[in-house]
C-alpha cells in the first residue's frame, strides 16, 4: 500500500515546521539578548534540552546500534560553533540580517552534499536553491549590509550549520534522532560551562570577547520563562530538523529551509519591526518559488 506521504513529503514538512520554530526561537533569543550573554543563552537552552532529550530516551531507550562515535562528537562541535555565532550576531546586529547570514547554511550544505556526499541535484531543485538564494538577496538587500566582522562571523555560522547537516546523513542509520540530538546539546553545554571557567583567567581580545564572558546567574522569573520556552522549542526544532534531513537529500531539505526567513518577517512584525517593502514581499515570493519547485525535485 503506497504511503500517505512519500519521503521527500515527510522531509519537506519536518522541515517547514522546524523553519517555523527556529524563527520563533530566534526572537526569543533576541529578547533574552537584553540579559544575558550569548554563550549564557547557548548554555542555557542547551541544558534543559539536555534534560529534555534524557527524559524521552529513559521512556524509550534508543535501538540503533551506534558506533561512529567520533562524528557523532563531531557533528556536536559543529552544531555548538553555529549556535554562538548565530545567537551572537543576533545580540549585535538586526534580527532580519543576523537570520539571513544563518540562511547562508542551505548553500554550503548544497556544496558539501555535492562534494561529499556525491549527491545528484537535478535541475529543479538546483533552480530552487538559485530562486531562493535570490529571495534572501532581496529581502537582505546587501547594498545596506557591510560584511564587517560581525557579519562575516554570522557567515561562519552558516558553514558550521552546514557541516553540522552534513554529517547528520553520514549518521542517521547508526544513531537514533534523539542521540544526536543529545550530541550537540551535551557539548553546547560541556564546552560553555568550559569557557565560563576560563573567563577569569584569558584576556581575551575584543574580537574573541563574546567566548569568555563572566556567568551571571538569571534571577528575574521572566528572564527564566523565556529560557524554558526557548529551550523547548529548539529541542523540538533539531528535532524536527534532523528528522527532514534523514528523510530527504539535504540539497532538497536545504532549499526549503529558506522559509525561515519569511517566517523570521513575520514573527519580526509582532515584535515591532516595520512592514516589509515590496523587494521583501518579492523575495518572499521566490522563496516560496523556490518551495514548490523542490516538491517536482
Amino acid at each position: 500500500m503506497k504511503q500517505f506521504l512519500s519521503q521527500t513529503d515527510r522531509g519537506v514538512l519536518f522541515m517547514l515546521l522546524s523553519a517555523l520554530i527556529s524563527a520563533l526561537n530566534g526572537a526569543v533569543a533576541k529578547l533574552l539578548g537584553d540579559d544575558l550573554s550569548a554563550l549564557e543563552i547557548v548554555f542555557f537552552r542547551n541544558l534543559i534540552g539536555v534534560l529534555i532529550i534524557l527524559a524521552m530516551l529513559r521512556h524509550t531507550p534508543p535501538t540503533l546500534p551506534g558506533g561512529k562515535l567520533h562524528l557523532l562528537l563531531l557533528r556536536g562541535f559543529f552544531g555548538f560553533s553555529a549556535m554562538i555565532l548565530f545567537f551572537y550576531t543576533i545580540t549585535v546586529i538586526p534580527l532580519g540580517e543576523a537570520i539571513t547570514l544563518n540562511k547562508t547554511s542551505p548553500l554550503f550544505v548544497s556544496v558539501l552534499a555535492f562534494f561529499l556526499m556525491k549527491e545528484h541535484l537535478n535541475r529543479y531543485a538546483l533552480a530552487a536553491l538559485l530562486i531562493g538564494f535570490a529571495g534572501v538577496l532581496f529581502i537582505s538587500k546587501p547594498t545596506g549590509m557591510l560584511m564587517g566582522y560581525e557579519h562575516f562571523l554570522g557567515l561562519l555560522g552558516g558553514f558550521f550549520a552546514a557541516s553540522a547537516y552534513a554529517t547528520i546523513k553520514t549518521i542517521r542509520h547508526v544513531y537514533d534522532t534523539r542521540v544526536i540530538v543529545l550530541s550537540f546539546m551535551g557539548v553546547g553545554t560541556l564546552v560553555p560551562l568550559l569557557l565560563f571557567a576560563l573567563a577569569p583567567f584569558v584576556s581575551a581580545p575584543d574580537a574573541l570577547a563574546f567566548l569568555f564572558p563572566a556567568f551571571f546567574w538569571p534571577t528575574s522569573p521572566k528572564v527564566w520563562g523565556l529560557i524554558a520556552f526557548m529551550a523547548l522549542i529548539s529541542t523540538l526544532s533539531q528535532w524536527l530538523l534532523t528528522k527532514a534531513y534523514s528523510f530527504s537529500k539535504a540539497g532538497i531539505i536545504g532549499a526549503v529551509s529558506y522559509t525561515n526567513i519569511p517566517f523570521a518577517v513575520g514573527f519580526g512584525i509582532m515584535l515591532g519591526d516595520g512592514f516589509p517593502d515590496a523587494a521583501v514581499w518579492l523575495g518572499i515570493a521566490m522563496i516560496i518559488a523556490a518551495g514548490l519547485l523542490v516538491k517536482k525535485g
